[in-house]
């Protein structure tokens, strides 16, 4: 009995491992496969190098504040000629503004009797030092002065006459003060179109 129970346990053993070895054994798994970059259309960007499209640090406080002051030059150069050109980011508060331009314009396509008036009075001051006039002469300087002085107002108002048709045909909804609008006027009127800031951006005689 005990040999025969002993062989059973056996032959048990036995017809496991012959089954275990006779079973299929399952397939290796394989790798994914991995597109490469040419075919996704993809190009692995570069990257910048160091140094390249930028400026190097200062080397000393003596080269930043040379630079500094370089680019403060180039700004306040930038500056001016927006200014000059009437670019509205660069105009001071009193230049801003359609209706300041429209004045410009206006103002700029005539000649004023302002830029006469100064005129006389630097030919005036300029022959004062030279010599004392006779009376004759000082008496004739008064009475051009005071022409010239009711030409100054008579063309102020014509100029300031245009602006109010104009700036209440184009801007009738303007919140610009008209009163504010005659003195930049006639203060542009009384200076040399040269000197004027911004640039007269019309010719004498244009149509405004």
């Amino acid at each position: 009995m005990p040999s025969l129970f002993r062989r059973k346990s056996v032959d048990l053993v036995e017809t496991a491992t012959s089954q275990t070895d006779t079973a299929p054994q399952a397939a290796p798994q394989r790798k994914a496969y991995t597109p490469s970059k040419q075919e996704l259309g993809r190009v692995t960007p570069k990257r910048p190098r160091a140094g390249v499209g930028q400026q190097a640090p200062p080397a000393d406080r003596k080269e930043a504040a040379k630079r500094s002051r370089a680019r403060e030059r180039s700004a306040r150069a930038e500056q001016r000629a927006g200014m000059m050109s009437g670019d509205e980011r660069y105009l001071m508060a009193r230049d801003r503004g359609p209706e300041k331009g429209l004045v410009r314009d206006i103002v700029d396509s005539r000649r004023t009797a302002g830029t006469l008036f100064f005129t006389f009075a630097f030919i005036l001051l300029a022959i004062s030092t030279i010599k004392v006039l006779p009376a004759q002469y000082v008496r004739a300087a008064n009475l051009v002065w005071l022409l010239l002085g009711v030409t100054v107002v008579l063309d102020s108002a014509l100029i300031c006459r245009k602006i109010n048709r104009l700036v209440r045909e184009r801007f009738p909804k303007s919140p610009v003060k008209m009163p504010s609008l005659y003195i930049y006027a006639v203060m542009r009127s009384l200076s040399y179109r040269r000197m004027r800031v911004p640039k007269a951006r019309v010719g004498i005689g244009d149509k405004v």
